[in-house]
């Protein structure tokens, strides 16, 4: 009875505070509802800081997911319900959760009628959720690129090793984006004259990657014979950066990632990247211009970074016995 008696006060407290929530809003404060993928990292800081010393009032509720999809729904929901004047998403997988894909851009089940801001999506055009970069197609929604073509990454890797013939990737099948760079990268390998070899991560019963299969890829990829291993696009990957890059550096491979605390805090040699705090100050001064200045998401165009960093890292140059050209030398970024 004693338990009873506290989750009915428990449920009208979490009802109170909704409530609350919505008058706050319908007062004039501003509303955020923020969908993480794997917590406040960079870029959310730093959207944050711009929402924070913007002159308007306003509040942001973060919810995590931390890699589990299964929140999505009840996060749509919520959403709603508290009357959020933007939702800001993180990530392909937290915005295909939020927005759905153009198939689902006038369905009453994903977030189509508040405005949506999206940022960290590798590829927004390739996964569907938008049209274009000029025009996203969907009326309540546009956001940030924080990645350069993959073509550019191609580049970076011949420019530090012009022999390469073989590239290797990894990819995670539970994420679309990271299936969608398999495609865009086996076609750049016909444009520029490459081959590629890729392998699916094995995946356990419930559907999810599973972790050791890393190291088990790797060593296929070392017996293909590939010169270099692109880390592509995944947050799983991306969590297990360590596993993937000492897997990588024991089999003598070197790795290019897209994702620069993977040079700067594991074992990749080379990345190409965009700084994440620069994302997500951009992501901020967009959802300025919809809730300070009344623009509608879907006329603006998605933006992205104008500097990207070249970084090598030089310890696991001297570990492979790859240094970098003097070309490079002056103007990359050296790891210690």
């Amino acid at each position: 009875m004693r338990s009873l008696v506290f989750i009915l006060c428990l449920l009208t407290m979490l009802s109170e505070s909704f409530q609350v929530l919505a008058e706050e809003t319908k007062s004039g404060k501003k509303l955020i509802y923020a969908v993480l993928w794997r917590g406040c990292e960079e870029s959310c800081k730093a959207f944050t800081d711009v929402i924070d010393n913007s002159q308007i009032n306003a509040e942001i509720i973060l919810r995590n997911a931390d890699g589990d999809k299964s929140h999505f729904v009840d996060w749509r929901k919520e959403a709603r319900s508290l009357n959020a004047d933007l939702v800001l998403t993180w990530g392909t997988s937290a915005t295909l959760g939020m927005a759905g894909s153009l198939d689902y851009k006038d369905s009453p089940d994903f977030i189509t009628k508040i405005p949506l801001v999206f940022m960290i999506v590798a590829d927004p055009v390739g996964s569907r959720i938008i049209e274009s970069y000029t025009k996203t197609g969907r009326d309540n929604l546009t956001g940030t690129r924080n990645r350069p073509p993959d073509s550019v990454f191609i580049k970076a890797i011949r420019s530090y090793l012009p022999g390469v013939q073989k590239l290797g990737l990894l990819s995670n099948s539970d994420e679309p984006n990271s299936l969608q760079k398999v495609s865009v990268v086996l076609e750049l390998a016909g444009e520029m004259n490459f081959e590629l070899i890729s392998y699916d991560l094995r995946l356990d019963a419930e559907g999810h990657p599973v972790r050791d299969d890393i190291t088990i890829k790797m060593e296929q990829l070392k017996s293909d014979e590939v010169d270099f291993v692109y880390m592509g696009s995944s947050s799983f990957l991306r969590k297990n950066q360590d596993l993937f890059t000492d897997s990588a550096l024991k089999n003598g491979l070197p790795v290019l990632s897209p994702y620069q605390n993977t040079v700067t805090d594991s074992h990749a040699l080379l990345s190409v990247a965009a700084r994440y705090e620069d994302v997500g100050r951009l992501a901020g001064e967009q959802a300025l211009m919809i809730l300070k200045e009344g623009k509608k998401p879907g006329d603006l165009p998605v933006r992205s970074v104008s500097k990207y960093t070249y970084l090598v890292n030089m310890k696991v140059a001297r570990k492979l016995n790859l240094y970098p050209s003097v070309e490079i030398l002056q103007f990359a970024q050296l790891i210690e």
